[in-house]
């Protein structure tokens, strides 16, 4: 072993891809190099974040310069816009051949899409191993593929591992219904990925709590590694004080997926803005993406202009290295969330960060609850609907109005707790101490 203990990361979105996910694979690779590890990022090539994801080219100057990125070919024929590009058989008939197409993806590896990348990350995998000996890898999830690159190091070199997950592969955290049957070729995936793990993680307590039910066995390795905020990319945390002699403005940071209650959000700011005069004026600016690809999704966004009048706008997306200019503008945030017991999202975190009121806009049963509850300036709908909303927005609102030094203090000092690096490092030691044999 050298001096250093040598980390592959294997993930397919890593800067310049702009997805949700790629935060926590950004501060995971730098935090491992920052404590003492070589580190080598095994990643899908630039342009498939260009062409699919859209890229944000200011994360890519956040990567450490001790890690080694080394990109491979990633191919998703299914979302070929450029019909020259198409074969004869898909122009003649594209439903027919999208259904070949997803089966086709699937024989490598049970996940649509992504399947055929399995046979490129193992080989992959092993020439890194092959070239500088790999002491751990860890994969991080999704796609769930991923995970194949450290089974195959594990079962053909004994390298151990960890699996990373961002959300569950058995498990849809927006309805906590089981996505796969138990025989299925996905379950059975990952009872093995399980079984042959070093370390298991995910990033809140009650999607660990459900996979521990699921693999009694196994829980003693499974660990909840939450989210945080990176501190050299959050907004300014200075007292701004109350706000007087001036409209509010509340803000949105992130993707607003499907699952986001856009709608309820417009029609309940509408009615908060007829019901409390501390609103007046008042603007409500989201920033980020509308739906998962760069084309913000029409309905999203004829949703938003249909509140024009009422002070909602949409701002389009913003680099991380820059939002901390869009939340100095910012009076109070908007948590705007899917439905699902086990959703927390990375934005709560960077959220806390700021000390500013945070308005929860998801159902209260979300796992986002368990972070902010004891939050002196939290604001949750007791529903989702247009007047509990409304409720929490006026509510939000006189709080940021009147609000003392005292209260804006504890606000940030609960949200300091949760630093990135706070989460991941007790992690790392162990690991650390477990594959070098010397305790941190």
């Amino acid at each position: 072993m050298t001096d250093r203990p040598h980390l592959l990361y294997v993930a397919w979105g890593f800067p310049p891809c702009r997805g949700g996910g790629v935060y926590r694979a950004l501060a995971t690779a730098n935090r491992f190099a920052a404590l003492g590890w070589k580190v080598t990022v095994l990643t899908a090539d630039r342009d498939t974040f260009f062409r699919f994801t859209g890229a944000d080219l200011t994360l890519e100057e956040r990567v450490d310069p001790s890690v080694e990125v080394v990109r491979v070919p990633f191919e998703w024929p299914i979302l070929e816009a450029d019909l020259r590009n198409w074969s004869k058989r898909r122009a003649q008939n594209p439903k027919v051949w999208a259904k070949w197409r997803t089966k086709q993806d699937q024989i490598p590896f049970p996940e649509s899409g992504y399947g055929p990348w399995r046979s490129v990350i193992e080989k992959a995998a092993e020439r890194i191993h092959q070239a500088d000996k790999v002491d751990l890898t860890v994969a991080t999830a999704n796609p769930h593929v991923a995970f194949t690159a450290a089974y195959h190091l594990h079962k053909k070199f004994q390298v151990p591992y960890v699996m990373d997950y961002r959300d569950a592969w058995l498990l849809d955290v927006f309805t906590g219904d089981r996505l796969h049957e138990p025989n299925s070729r996905a379950a059975r995936w990952e009872k093995k990925l399980v079984e042959s793990a070093r370390e298991v993680w995910f990033v809140n307590d009650p999607i660990k709590e459900w996979h521990e039910k699921l693999y009694p066995a196994q829980a003693g390795k499974m660990h909840t590694v939450s989210n945080g905020f990176d501190p050299d990319l959050v907004p300014d945390t200075h007292d701004r004080g109350p706000v007087a002699g001036r409209p509010l403005v509340f803000g949105y940071v992130g993707t607003v997926s499907p699952k986001v209650p856009l709608a309820d959000f417009v029609e309940g700011w509408k009615l908060a803005k007829e019901q409390s005069e501390e609103l007046a004026g008042a603007k409500a600016k989201i920033y980020g993406y509308l739906g998962y690809y760069a084309q913000p999704r029409a309905d999203m966004l004829a949703t938003i202009n249909s509140a024009a009048e009422a002070g909602v706008s949409y701002e389009g997306p913003v680099g991380k290295a820059e939002i901390a200019k869009a939340y100095d503008e910012f009076d109070a945030q908007l948590l705007m969330l899917g439905k699902g017991r086990y959703v927390t999202s990375g934005k709560v975190f960077e959220y806390l960060a700021t000390g500013l009121p945070v308005v929860s806009v998801h159902d209260p049963e979300n796992a986002a609850s368990d972070v902010l509850r004891g939050h002196p300036l939290w604001f949750p709908v007791a529903d989702v609907t247009p007047e509990a909303i409304a409720a929490a927005l006026i509510e939000a609102a006189h709080a940021a109005r009147t609000a003392d030094e005292g209260i804006r203090a504890k606000a940030r000092e609960f949200g300091a707790s949760y630093r990135r690096d706070l989460q991941l490092d007790p992690r790392i030691t162990s690991l650390a101490a477990s594959v070098t044999g010397v305790a941190a």
